[in-house]
């Protein structure tokens, strides 16, 4: 398969509007805060567009000094994520903090020295958030999300790790949406242009491992999800056969990360909003 490059495309027909987005993630943003009674909210800065929008849009609903900002490197990190995600801080104004998690990740590498570099990230993913819920709980504020919708829909997140926290503005947006709304927002171009990856080993990146970019994978995953078409309606707008079997296997697949664990219920067993468990 021909790989794209991670350019930012041209604005599809069918994406949120940047304005629209913004307005409803601003008064989500704010809404959660003050639901929950608390200061603000806990980012943690990656140097990547996902988690630039996130903090941005969290700014944008609370105001900076609602917002800290948290660099996790590890050792084995881009230096350049870290010079972007401080440049990210810098022109949000936010607070920042710098926790390093060589020494934890490390520290759980000496008990498992055989762990393939897949295990190895996800350890990294969830230490991150172990961190972020940490401080979350130290300053009395919600731990922001920073997923896109595509990454929930095709799995590429990590339970628990990544995908952990209080609320999510940019669930609902597609990572082409986000990479609008980050040239929308005016975040560094250095940010908005870099290949993505979650950095967790040296040369990764998302498209990648994926097998496909995500400009082709957010317009099937409209078509497909949203839209509800059909293996004929989607060869007739030109997908090929290969992206959409690769993509409806990693839908099936990936299920169980979009769904709550299940519970065993018994008769007579209801939480307190009155639904079944």
């Amino acid at each position: 398969m021909t790989k794209e490059t991670s350019r930012e495309p041209a604005a599809p027909a069918w994406i949120i509007p940047p304005e629209t987005a913004v307005a409803a993630a601003e008064r989500f943003v704010a809404e959660q805060v003050a639901r929950a009674g608390v200061d603000g909210v806990v980012v943690g800065l990656s140097g990547g567009v996902d988690s630039a929008v996130a903090a941005a849009l969290a700014v944008r609903g609370l105001g900076p000094q609602r917002v800290r900002a948290v660099f996790l490197p590890h050792r084995t990190s881009h230096p350049g994520s870290l010079a972007d995600a401080r440049a990210v801080a810098g022109m949000l104004g936010v607070a920042t903090e710098l926790v390093e998690i060589t020494s934890l990740v490390d520290a759980w590498s000496g008990l498992q020295p055989d762990a393939d570099h897949l295990r190895r990230g996800n350890v990294m993913a969830r230490a991150r958030m172990l961190l972020l819920y940490d401080l979350s709980q130290r300053d009395g504020r919600l731990v922001l999300g920073t997923g896109n919708r595509s990454e929930w829909l095709l799995g590429y997140t990590t339970l628990h790790g990544d995908s952990a926290c209080a609320f999510n503005p940019l669930g609902g947006l597609y990572k082409t949406e986000v990479r609008l709304l980050a040239a929308h927002l005016g975040l560094p171009e250095g940010v908005r242009s870099k290949p993505p990856s979650a950095d967790l080993w040296h040369g990764q990146t998302d498209e990648d491992e994926l097998g496909f970019t995500y400009a082709a994978a957010d317009r099937l995953l409209h078509h497909l999800v949203d839209e509800r078409l059909g293996e004929r309606q989607l060869a007739a707008l030109g997908f090929a056969p290969e992206l959409v079997d690769r993509v409806r296997a990693r839908l099936r697949a990936m299920a169980f990360k979009r769904l709550p664990a299940p519970v065993l219920s018994f008769p007579g067993r209801r939480d307190p909003d009155g639904t079944a468990p």
